[in-house]
């Protein structure tokens, strides 16, 4: 019997984030792009010898990315489009102006970045590859060969990690302008792969990871299977190479046959999410070939009951002769160690969880029973122990909770009159001009801003100086808001770490960690709740602050900022013992006491953000109608209990819409914020298919780019708007909240936004007056 442990990939930011801090200090100039090099290698070695400590038998290398790994996968096989080439492509230039865009008037570069969408059902963002019509596929990188080499000059078994073809061409676009579909270049593409490939088998490189992730989507057969076939039947001409062909977040279902018969040598299974293919892939993957077995939960951070996987692995093992130990996908979107938690959570909580380290034990402990028993007795006791203390915990269960969710009625879920009668009623009430601006939420969180917080926790701020520090911040902000000229003003959210963060420390069954930092795009990394019992509100979360934001306001109505409750599910580690849609139910109910209360104290505009139920989306599409019906209905829940005065806004960003835009008219609320200036105005497509009758606010810029937007630019979108959206129905806003930017570059692209807005108005009422 051959077994190994291994998993599919590890987090990059490392334990401190130190890749966080390597890249922000080469983009701020604080350092040199060697220096970016080195501390990376730096990190990686330092990965590879964790792995290795605890126990796995092959390290995945190619893993790695300053900013993205598809991204990395374009820029490797050349996919650069046009507008970056004016830069060095050789470097870091072309490819952080491909991340972030890149606005430098010393040089007269001028360049926006690829559009960005979430990775499949993850909050994890990707860069988009756009391909051209006359594209030409090259070996650009040679990165994924040189930490190969990196790892084996350091003695570690080491398995290259490579995007796979089809899966690199279906997560792209075509470039504006072609005719040509992504896929229709494979024939193309595929000469470059096998060149890449080769010289990792000229490197010694003995297996290749080709993670192929498009395998756990409804495919057309007749599309994929022969792209599938033609690519793979290049590859296994190469000599001396072994493939696994790893797709992961689902089930294979229908593609597991066209994956098994595929001329690869080993198959990787995610048997947390996909377990029920299990049966039928010991039937249909041919004996020789290797199945990778995906035992270990890479996305959730609780610790695996070992009893229960290694049952599936004993499974695995009667049946086949050579069998890995893995991860169910790469640990990128687990935080890196509970170590800097010890001190910091409770014994209790801190024996549930799991962090990536500690999967990684997880993993070489499941392959060790199997080859030596006795070794990991006492960690298989152990475990029992604390998966027996979880489900025993007092902790968990709120018995009122459950009861108020499952009283509810219908007409807790609907508004009290339908939109055309409140939209009347909010017009007359708020007196906002037609084209409104607002913003999504949040301003730049300054370093004064993280200072004062820093200083707060650690005791050397009072609690009466640090809430005047953001009294005065707050004031500032919407002193600036109206003297720029927005409609609908923010405080700015400055008392604010995190958008799910900051409501889970005021809800009761969420517990946070010291150091759970996972990497969500580029350097942007985000420290995740984790709800381990039932939700509550013990208290009002944001009243006072909004209350006193709108009293620095004379005459302009102040949002209050929520987070709706698919968000907060989506961005937390969720509990695993009951569904999902019960936990968000409940988170649910204390957003709709927190939305009743901002009422009463006097908020007219109330913003529930729900970036994330996109995201959540099921890959298959037998699964969408039971998720949006209970997304659509916690959505309902958390916003129907204020008056048809008040006007209810949402926001949702970087992701495709036209599959749930139906979901999205059913939520009902008054006002949507939407992203859409990276997408080419595909929502304008949706518009045009679907219709939206409610009052609508599509991104006007970027945020995530720190590019400022002449008018001119924006004026051309949201010109191309109006011919979708009817004008008394058409906000102008940016794409998503501020507080990542800089304020002298927000200053000026607000300024843009707000005259966009103000010469819209004035041929909009030219137009009236000639008509």
């Amino acid at each position: 019997m051959s077994i190994k442990s291994t998993i599919l990939g590890f987090p990059r930011m490392g334990s401190d984030r130190q890749l966080k801090k390597l890249v922000e200090g080469f983009w701020a100039g604080k350092s040199t792009e060697q220096e970016l090099v080195e501390g990376s290698k730096k990190l990686r070695a330092d990965h590879w010898a964790l792995q290795k400590a605890h126990g796995l038998s092959e390290v995945p290398v190619g893993d790695f990315s300053y900013y993205d790994h598809v991204l990395d996968a374009a820029f490797a096989v050349g996919v650069i489009p046009d507008r970056y080439k004016q830069l060095d492509t050789a470097g870091t230039q072309a490819y952080f102006a491909m991340a972030r865009g890149l606005q430098d008037k010393s040089i007269g570069v001028d360049v926006p970045s690829l559009e960005m969408k979430k990775w499949f059902d993850t909050n994890y963002h990707y860069m988009v590859p756009e391909i051209a019509d006359d594209q030409k596929f090259v070996l650009h990188s040679t990165k994924v060969i040189d930490e190969f080499n990196e790892a084996k000059a350091l003695g570690y078994a080491a398995r290259p990690v490579v995007l796979g073809p089809v899966s690199l061409l279906a997560l792209s676009k075509t470039a504006k302008g072609s005719s040509s579909k992504p896929l229709d270049h494979l024939a193309d593409l595929i000469p470059v792969y096998v060149q890449l490939l080769s010289q990792l088998a000229a490197a010694g490189a003995e297996w290749v990871q080709l993670d192929e992730p498009v395998l756990a989507l409804d495919l057309d057969a007749a599309v994929y299977k022969p792209a599938f076939e033609q690519a793979y039947g290049e590859f296994a001409k190469i000599a001396g190479l072994k493939y696994l062909l790893t797709s992961y977040f689902d089930r294979l279902g229908d593609n597991l046959e066209l994956a098994a018969a595929l001329p690869v040598h080993g198959i990787h299974l995610d048997l947390v999410r996909g377990v029920a293919d299990l049966d039928k892939a010991l039937e249909v993957v041919p004996q020789e070939k290797v199945i990778s077995a995906g035992l270990i939960n890479g996305r959730n951070i609780w610790k695996a009951n070992l009893e229960k996987q290694l049952a599936i692995l004993n499974k695995i093992v009667g049946a086949r002769k050579s069998v890995w130990v893995n991860s169910s996908c790469s640990l990128l979107h687990s935080p890196h160690s509970l170590r800097p938690e010890a001190g910091h959570l409770d014994d209790e909580t801190l024996g549930w969880l799991s962090f990536a380290e500690e999967k990684v034990e997880e993993v070489a402990t499941l392959a060790a029973v199997v080859s030596n028993p006795d070794s990991v007795k006492a960690k298989l006791e152990a475990n029992a122990a604390k998966v027996a203390s979880r489900k025993q915990s007092e902790r968990i269960t709120r018995p009122q909770v459950q009861q108020r969710l499952a009283a509810l009625d219908r007409s807790s879920y609907n508004r009290k009159a339908e939109f055309t009668q409140r939209q009347q009623l909010q017009r007359a009430s708020l007196k906002l001009p037609m084209f409104p601006t607002t913003t999504i939420g949040s301003f730049p969180q300054t370093a004064e801003v993280r200072k004062a917080r820093a200083q707060f926790r650690k005791g050397t701020l009072s609690k009466a100086e640090y809430q005047e520090f953001l009294d005065s911040e707050t004031r500032k902000c919407i002193e600036w808001q109206d003297q720029v000229g927005l409609d609908v003003l923010v405080h700015g959210e400055f008392e604010r770490t995190d958008m799910v963060e900051f409501f889970g420390e005021h809800l009761e069954g969420f517990v946070f960690t010291k150091k759970g930092w996972v990497q969500s795009y580029g350097s942007r990394c985000v420290k995740p709740p984790v709800i381990y019992g039932d939700v509550s509100r013990p208290h009002a979360m944001t009243v006072d602050v909004a209350r006193f934001a709108q009293s620095c306001s004379a005459n302009k109505p102040v949002k209050g900022m929520l987070t709706g409750p698919v968000t907060i599910l989506q961005w937390s580690f969720v509990r695993d013992d009951q569904p999902r849609s019960q936990t968000a139910g409940q988170i649910a109910l204390a957003i709709r006491d927190e939305v009743v209360d901002l009422e009463k104290a006097g908020i007219k505009v109330i913003q529930v953000d729900e970036p994330a139920i996109r995201e959540g989306l099921p890959l298959r599409k037998a699964d969408y109608d039971a998720y949006l019906k209970w997304s659509v209905d916690v959505f309902r829940l958390a916003t129907t209990g204020v008056n048809n005065e008040t006007q209810i806004h949402t926001h949702f960003c970087y992701s495709d819409f036209n599959e749930i835009f139906t979901a999205i008219k059913s939520l009902d609320a008054d006002v949507i914020t939407i992203e859409n200036s990276k997408s080419d105005l595909k929502l304008l497509g949706a518009l045009e298919v679907h219709g939206y009758s409610a009052e609508i606010g599509p991104g006007l810029y970027d945020i995530h780019s720190p590019r400022v937007p002449s008018i001119e630019e924006m004026a051309a979108r949201f010109a191309a708007l109006q011919k979708y959206i009817p004008a008394e129905n058409l906000w102008a806003n940016p794409d998503c909240g501020l507080k990542t930017r800089g304020w002298p570059e927000v200053k000026q692209s607000l300024t843009n936004l707000v005259a966009v807005a103000a010469d819209a108005r004035t041929n909009y009422a030219a137009r009236k007056a000639s008509a």
